[in-house]
């Protein structure tokens, strides 16, 4: 009886620890997959970004959108509405966090580029800025129409 009596809190005690470990790593996973969850967010709203200014009416001669293209673009990336909104796709993304870039070839345009640039992705434990990713390049398909 006496061995059995020596060693009555060690059960309690390896809980404990165990228990310790156990939801660090539960967090751990849970964090990791929150942050995929917003990198796809991010990657499903650049794509959608990026197939509308393929689409839309492309008002500049040089390889430097005008303004109200830039508006639009960033605006269906941001809030998923090229006339913009109040909840962004992704906790923290704003309009200035978007790239948008047209390759030009022979005077128009034929490829248009749709990125991330500076956006800081919270995962929890550990959080990341993302340069240029996610991206998005489709084939320009719309309307040409410089300024005359």
């Amino acid at each position: 009886m006496k061995a059995v009596r020596s060693q009555r809190g060690n059960t309690i005690i390896e809980f404990v620890f165990s228990m310790g470990l156990l939801l660090a790593v539960s967090v751990g996973v849970f964090q990791f997959g929150y942050a995929f969850y917003v990198y796809n967010l991010l990657e499903n709203a650049v794509r959608a970004g990026a197939r509308y200014a393929s689409l839309r009416t492309y008002d500049s001669a040089t390889a430097t959108p005008s303004d109200s293209y830039l508006a639009g673009v960033r605006n269906v990336v941001v809030y998923g509405d090229p006339a913009g909104g109040q909840r962004p796709v992704a906790p923290g993304l704003t309009p200035a966090a978007v790239a948008v870039s047209v390759r030009m070839q022979d005077g128009t345009p034929r490829e248009v580029r749709v990125a991330i640039d500076s956006y800081r992705l919270d995962a929890g434990v550990a959080a990341f800025t993302l340069k240029g990713k996610p991206y998005a390049t489709f084939p320009y398909v719309g309307r040409f129409a410089p300024p005359t």
